[in-house]
């Protein structure tokens, strides 16, 4: 049996997502602006498409145009992403030896996690020795209003900025315990901010609850979230306040490396 086919329009979609990447990773490579003759020349592309494309990708900020010259280099939003991929690994690095503490006295996989718009993103953990833990990965992206690392990220965002975030399309459940109820998640965020730590109970995966905590930078601005991932059979409610305990020394202490001082409001 032949395998379905994706509609026209899907299928022009995804040719001109790779044609866009293509047009960036070209300007990444060029020491020099490119005019847009010698982009056509490089790449092959249809002029008519080519036009399109770089015309997205300048109003979307990815690529910039001398309106001298007409030459085209990247632009600032290229910078921004680069910038913020140096962060991630900084950051990563600077909480490790915060996460390992952590993972120490645990012995349970601690997780380092940003924010990337309704999702958190894993950008280092420290694996504890349990046979029976949470199957994660750095770069692995998840639901923030489904996990305790994400709820926390979402917790410190502008009311008006995260409802406008999570109303921009449903939101997914995932377990019978998944909160998808806007007004319920915000009142769960309000507790966040007041106790300074979030929970996620069996809401992302069955059989798993968490707890996690938020890291600060300078300007006192939740920039990441530590958290622990326990199987439900051995995360009791002692387990449960020595993980806060611990996470929320470590945070703070990552906290005050970053630059943010106890007490600093954003």
């Amino acid at each position: 049996m032949a395998a379905a086919k994706a509609p026209h329009g899907e299928a022009e979609t995804v040719k001109s997502a790779q044609r866009g990447l293509e047009i960036l990773d070209l300007l990444t490579h060029r020491e020099t602006p490119l005019t847009f003759t010698e982009i056509a020349d490089m790449l092959g592309y249809p002029r008519s498409s080519l036009h399109g494309l770089l015309r997205t990708l300048v109003q979307a900020g990815w690529a910039e145009v001398d309106p001298v010259t007409r030459r085209y280099t990247l632009g600032i939003r290229a910078w921004q992403a680069g910038n913020a991929y140096l962060r991630a690994v900084d950051l990563a690095d600077r909480a490790r030896p915060y996460m390992e503490r952590v993972r120490d006295e645990l012995d349970e996989t601690v997780q380092l996690a940003v924010r990337d718009g309704r999702h958190n993103v894993y950008v280092a953990k420290a694996d504890g020795s349990q046979l029976l833990a949470l199957a994660s990965a750095i770069g692995r992206r998840l639901a923030a209003h489904a996990t305790g690392v994400g709820k926390v990220l979402l917790a410190d965002l502008p009311d008006g900025d995260r409802r406008k975030l999570l109303e921009a399309q449903p939101l997914e459940r995932f377990t019978a315990n998944t909160i998808t109820d806007l007004d319920a998640l915000e009142a769960g965020f309000a507790g966040i901010r007041r106790r300074g730590y979030a929970e996620d109970n069996e809401e992302y995966t069955l059989g798993v609850r968490c707890v996690a905590v938020p890291v600060r930078d300078h300007t006192g601005r939740v920039t990441a979230g530590l958290s622990v991932s326990v199987p439900t059979i051995r995360f009791d409610a002692d387990r449960a306040e020595q993980a806060r305990t611990l996470l929320t020394t470590a945070a703070a202490d990552l906290s005050t490396a970053l630059g943010w001082t106890a007490g600093q409001r954003p």
